[in-house]
């Protein structure tokens, strides 16, 4: 269910092209905070789902709601 969620999260992603250097830059909206940039747009997308797996794995810790993408919900469960 994680992978479903994290290429759901992916797919969602939009990528532009940086006037100054042309570098890419590259984010998830539907992620708070998820965004990357590189030289290529190939790095832009490999630092974009590391980015987005750090950002999943923090809220979880944090017990924190993770937003439902392409109708896949993570939900977090306390376990005794």
């Amino acid at each position: 269910m994680l992978s479903e969620y994290i290429q759901a999260a992916l797919r969602c992603a939009k990528y532009e092209i940086l006037p100054d250097d042309g570098g890419y830059y590259g984010e998830i909206r539907e992620c708070n905070g998820v965004y990357a940039n590189a030289k290529t747009l190939e790095e832009c997308r490999e630092e974009l789902q590391e980015v987005l797996e750090e950002w999943v794995l923090f809220r979880v810790h944090k017990n924190l709601r993770l937003p439902t993408i392409g109708g896949i919900e993570l939900l977090i469960k306390e376990v005794a």
